[in-house]
């Protein structure tokens, strides 16, 4: 049975410029005054649109079986060029699929049937047939790999302005040799690696941190009071739904599948859960009132956990998150029944509000790192990627199970973590959005003092260093499990790329295309031009229309995207180029269009998937066990976009498949950012490679559009 829905991606914002329909309005939200509008007036609260939100459809059969279809032309189109039909050809298996899809629709057929179960399904669940009934098992908790890099997200902030970390942004590795630092990038901290501490920049991670928790506990205030917009465009109302599935939460591993723990909303959790050194400490942030503690007290407890860590490394419990599910189930399990002591400890950090580590050292590149794919790119940037995914610690001081974990390192330098089955990304990106919006104040300046005149407001935050009892089999599971992490991270080949040649508002106003469409298909001509075709290719739509909707597909291996990179492979003049460029990008911005409105393939396909039934229905529908089917679902290229991420130094997911990519992009008006994951053992994959050639691609479509787009008045050009 081919894999039903792909494993490794992060949700991008909305469609692109072009469907202006769609177009999120999230920069509402970052207000920071309670209420806007004319005195006297109100704003909509939080969640005052949820009952107004229509149900994810099940759409009609047949639509959806023509819109699968288009999707095979170009895979079957590209297969007949390389001779890989075995004397057959494109139209001549097109055909045969299309005679499949009529038997499989027929009145009285097995697709008439999946199609009314799957109505049943949709009559039975309380808000939307996909994310009650199966999204979360089947797309995350029955996966049984490791979280690290596999699964979670990571998002890195970009210094604030005017500190030593926003110069260490700006600066290449050419003007400073000293940052290609050595270092084991099997891992710095944890059990049995001489943790290296460096501790002399703690200043600016201790303060940095401190104005992290204030920030997203801000969030979590405002959140709580319902005192947030609701998201929307013209197209609606957006489902919000999602923001309450990331305070407070926690993966489970157990067998045969993972679940997620279900907090209150609001959540009743007080504390946060502090990582130091493989050490685990429990915070309290928030008064009885959920006010908040005072930010100086928060900053003397961070400072007071890091010299109780200073003495030692701690047992390494958490690296056991790292593992496989069934292994780190079972361990957990033995953890539980082993010691009341590790029942409260692991019911802590569960419960908590989030986790932030503080890491003892500054992770450096490794000597022989290769220069940065592009000169806009800085030269740290590699090293904070790998920091933040957890990749660079090789598991430890990381706790990869909870939703949200933030990550500072003593210079000041920190990023977001999270598991990926609670909420998409594009929800903690807007979190952390909001928390990068006011700057951080400098070491040694005052903190705000607290707005609350509750008579808790002075009360002094409380900490309490958590407490494991390590047997024998703990200690053999926790060895394992560092080893494991250790293969993850040396396999993982993170890179992210910066160009500042031209960004969004080029390719909107020189360009004359969608920016999303067009670094899509930026995308295709890199993959192309590597593997010498394309391949299935992944883009994540959003659903959130619908209430509690998620995500769907957006094939861009489309017939059009196909006939453009051919072009340009070719040799093709760039006046038969562009117009197949702009053919590519309006059949991208449809499709993006159909699956944001509940019209996709791919979900609607995975929903009759599992209504099947093995001893009821007999033999799987020849359509639905065409080998083609599962090769359209073999995602080698895993895309997704999230806003213009100004605040953001990048953000990142892993590669799905061994030998595919992972990429991630920031489309901002000027700069562009591209977080990129694959894997040194992948015999034909290279994340410098494809950095560079998206490099160029993207200057081939410069070329392309400067000559062939439609001219403006005061067009401007993009920066040489």
């Amino acid at each position: 049975m081919p894999r039903l829905i792909p494993r490794s991606y992060t949700p991008r914002l909305h469609p692109s410029s072009s469907s202006r329909s769609f177009t999120s309005s999230t920069r509402s939200m970052f207000a920071l005054t309670p209420y806007r509008g004319a005195p006297g007036t109100t704003q909509p609260k939080t969640f005052s649109r949820q009952r107004e939100l229509p149900r994810l459809p099940v759409p009609p059969l047949d639509g959806t079986l023509q819109r699968y279809l288009k999707t095979l032309e170009p895979i079957l189109l590209q297969k007949e060029e390389m001779g890989e039909l075995k004397g057959s050809s494109a139209e001549a298996e097109l055909e045969k699929r299309k005679q499949w899809a009529e038997e499989l629709k027929a009145q009285g057929k097995l697709g008439q049937q999946l199609q009314h179960r799957l109505v049943d399904v949709d009559r039975t669940t309380p808000n939307n047939w996909l994310d009650d009934r199966y999204w979360l098992v089947k797309a995350y908790h029955e996966w049984r790999v490791p979280l690290l890099v596999n699964s979670n997200w990571w998002l890195m902030f970009r210094a604030d302005p005017g500190t030593p970390l926003a110069k260490l942004e700006d600066t290449s590795a050419e003007a400073d040799p000293a940052l290609m630092e050595d270092f084991d990038v099997a891992g710095l901290e944890g059990v049995g690696l001489g943790s290296k501490q460096q501790w002399d920049q703690a200043e600016w991670g201790v303060r940095r941190a401190t104005w992290l928790i204030h920030r997203f506990l801000s969030f979590k205030q405002r959140l709580d009071g319902e005192d947030i917009m609701p998201d929307a465009s013209r197209a609606g109302a957006f489902c919000m739904h999602q923001y309450t599935r990331l305070f407070g939460i926690s993966r489970i591993p157990a067998l045969p599948h993972d679940w997620n723990t279900e907090p209150a909303h609001p959540v009743k959790a007080r504390h946060i859960t502090v990582a130091v050194r493989d050490n685990f400490y429990a915070l309290e942030v928030l008064n009885k009132d959920n006010s908040l503690k005072n930010l100086a007290d928060i900053e003397k407890s961070l400072w007071d956990i890091v010299n109780d860590a200073k003495q030692a490394d701690g047992e390494g419990v958490g690296v056991l998150t790292s593992d496989d599910r069934d292994t780190w189930a079972k361990a957990r399990e033995h953890l539980l029944i082993s010691s009341e002591t590790n029942v409260a400890s692991l019911r802590s950090i569960e419960d908590s509000l989030f986790i932030i580590s503080l890491d003892s050292s500054n992770l450096g590149l490794p000597k022989g790192h290769p220069a940065p794919p592009h000169r806009a790119s800085p030269a740290s940037v590699d090293a904070h990627a790998r920091n933040t995914s957890g990749a660079g610690r090789s598991g430890h001081n990381r706790w990869f199970d909870k939703a949200l974990s933030v990550t500072v390192e003593p210079n000041g330098r920190a990023g977001m973590m999270g598991e990926h089955s609670p909420c998409d990304a594009l929800i903690p990106s807007i979190v952390a959005d909001y928390a990068a919006a006011e700057p951080c104040p400098a070491p040694g300046t005052p903190l705000p003092s607290p707005s609350s005149q509750s008579e808790e407001a002075g009360s002094v935050p409380t900490w309490k260093k958590l407490s494991w009892v390590v047997d024998e089999q703990t200690q053999a599971s926790i060895t394992s499990a560092e080893a494991k992490a250790k293969e993850i991270a040396a396999n993982s080949d993170i890179r992210t790329l910066w160009f500042d040649e031209f960004g969004a508002e080029w390719m909107k106003k020189v360009g004359k295309q969608s920016p999303d469409a067009f670094i899509q298909m930026a995308l295709q001509l890199a993959y192309a031009t590597i593997a010498g075709r394309q391949t299935a290719t992944y883009e994540t739509a959003s659903t959130r229309i619908y209430k509690h909707g998620r995500t769907d597909v957006i094939r861009s291996f489309s017939t059009e995207a196909y006939e453009f990179v051919k072009a340009v492979r070719t040799g093709k003049p760039t006046s038969e180029i562009y117009p197949l460029l702009s053919k590519a990008a309006t059949a991208h911005n449809a499709q993006t269009r159909a699956s944001s409105m509940g019209s996709g393939v791919d979900r609607h396909l995975t929903g009759l998937r599992l209504v099947y039934n093995a001893e009821l229905d007999g033999e799987v529908p020849q359509l639905l066990q065409d080998p083609l089917f599962a090769e359209s679902q073999t995602w080698k290229l895993s895309t997704s976009g999230l806003s213009a991420g100004d605040r953001f130094a990048g953000t990142g997911f892993g590669a799905g498949y061994e030998d595919g990519y992972g990429i991630n992009y920031l489309a901002g008006a000027s700069l562009l950012k591209f977080g990129i994951e694959s894997k040194h053992s992948g015999k034909a994959t290279s994340t410098t490679e494809f950095a560079k050639q998206i490099v160029e691609a993207l200057r081939f479509m410069r070329k392309v559009c400067e000559e062939e787009a439609p001219k403006d008045e005061g067009a401007t050009k993009g920066k040489l």
